[in-house]
């Protein structure tokens, strides 16, 4: 596995790349959880993608997508805090420039190794670890995130437990909530034990320029 990290700045020499990312979010939010999700076409696109987001993905041998997490600043509009504040339970919502959000984690189940011993995919542990190293190249020190409760278990059973904002919401089918990931040395070692990587997925900042 490898990975990469862009920014709009960067779509038009990764054109296919940004439309398998939309789809991909399209056959999963829409497709498999129902989510109420706006799609065109065969794509998943939102009013937050028009924003300076940063997209992180997983990719395989062959540039395929294998999983896809996006981040926005959490000091400009943010889906904890303009779409889904109730699940806050009435507190403020994080607002720091070393606090990044992240949404639309997902992972293409058709191209998931098989489940290690820890009944887990490694590509879901791979992508906490890309979310990771991008947060600590970036000197971030959470990360917030709007979560289902099973992705929450997952978190824990991979070293890298949540640290909770409010309680547990049914939202449509799942029970959503909202917390704080801490970003530490200490968890990336965690995440990477548990994916079986033995060093980064992501490249430094200027070979990524170079590279992109």
């Amino acid at each position: 596995m490898h990975a990469m990290a862009l920014t709009r700045h960067a779509f038009g020499a990764n054109f296919d790349l940004v439309t398998e990312m939309h789809r991909l979010r399209a056959r999963i939010f829409k497709g498999r959880l129902d989510w109420d999700v706006a799609v065109a076409g065969d794509m998943e696109i939102d009013r937050y993608d028009a924003l300076e987001a940063t997209y992180l993905l997983l990719l395989t041998p062959a540039r395929k997508i294998a999983g896809h997490v996006r981040f926005l600043p959490t000091t400009g509009p943010n889906m904890l805090a303009d779409t889904f504040p109730d699940l806050l339970d009435g507190g403020p919502a994080p607002k720091a420039d070393e606090i990044v959000e992240s949404s639309r984690f997902c992972i293409d189940g058709e191209l998931a190794s098989p489940c290690g011993e820890n009944g887990i995919a490694p590509e879901t542990p791979a992508l906490f670890a890309l979310m990771l190293e991008w947060s600590l190249m970036h000197r971030k020190r959470y990360v917030a995130t709007v979560t289902d409760a099973a992705v929450e278990r997952i978190l824990r059973r991979c070293g890298w437990p949540l640290e909770r904002l409010g309680g547990v919401h049914k939202i449509g089918n799942s029970r959503a909530l909202a917390g704080l990931l801490p970003v530490t040395a200490g968890h990336l070692a965690a995440v990477r034990k548990a994916a079986g990587l033995t060093g980064p997925l992501l490249l430094s900042e200027n070979d990524h320029a170079q590279a992109a």
